[in-house]
């Protein structure tokens, strides 16, 4: 059971309430985490903590933007008071933008993905590391989902690839400011886990070549089993990027 001291460790999912973010917050709770899930819509939230609570789990929800600056303190303010610390941040929340060329992307599509995908998980971050460094015990874990798009984009997918390769690199920038102060940093790239953003995967989706062919999806709760074991892991271990895909699918290969 994860624990600080005599009482249950505590870790925020953000875009806790449905598909990956759910998966890592059940698994979270059944190894002994107290969760936080924090998502924009307080019926998914609630319909979430009502499930996972109905079997037991510690897990509670805490309604909150973490694209909006305002939205991220108050969400982090009320986890210290409810909790005292926080020793793991799960930056999960993520959104795509319509499936068109780069040119025909709209200035407010890409910026909504931008302030989703990127600027939630920089704010968290901050939020974060400066709660890692004056609590006591001190220190922490961030996991970042970064998506294999973090490496290889798909066909007009320019937003989220842009987002998730900066995911990259703000993993990087804080394992290495981080290191000094017991904090760790590392990514979770996943490949096709079934969920609401995934959906249209196993039925058909534009490939590389221009052609249209159905790819192979995984359950969820394979990539909240890989989370608990890097969360699990001594501050002074670090998992600084792991890939969860499925084996099928047209990633490792040239397109």
């Amino acid at each position: 059971m994860a624990r600080t001291g005599d009482t249950m460790s505590v870790a925020l999912v953000t875009g806790g309430g449905t598909g990956v973010g759910l998966a890592v917050a059940r698994a979270l709770a059944e190894a002994g985490w107290q969760v936080v899930v924090t998502g924009r819509r307080a019926e998914i939230l609630e319909g979430a903590v009502s499930t996972l609570s109905g079997e037991g789990l510690a897990v509670s929800a805490i309604r909150a933007d973490v694209s909006d600056p305002d939205s991220v303190k108050i969400l982090f303010d009320e986890i210290v008071d409810r909790f005292g610390r926080l020793d793991l941040l799960v930056n999960n929340a993520g959104i795509n933008a319509p499936p068109v060329p780069l040119e025909e992307i709209s200035f407010a599509d890409w910026n909504a993905v931008v302030a989703s995908n990127l600027t939630s998980a920089f704010l968290c971050t901050q939020h974060a590391v400066r709660l890692f460094k004056s609590q006591q015990p001190k220190g922490g874990r961030i996991i970042n989902n970064g998506s294999i798009s973090a490496t290889t984009p798909r066909p007009n997918s320019a937003p989220y690839a842009a987002t998730k390769h900066a995911i990259t690199g703000l993993t990087k920038a804080t394992s290495l400011e981080g290191r000094m102060h017991d904090i760790a940093c590392g990514q979770i790239d996943i490949g096709n886990a079934a969920s609401e953003m995934t959906q249209t995967i196993s039925t058909g989706v534009l490939q590389a070549d221009g052609s249209i062919a159905a790819e192979a999806t995984i359950d969820p709760r394979h990539v909240g089993e890989a989370v608990v074991y890097m969360a699990g892991l001594p501050l002074g271990t670090n998992v600084l990027t792991i890939t969860v895909m499925a084996n099928a699918m047209p990633f490792v290969g040239r397109g």
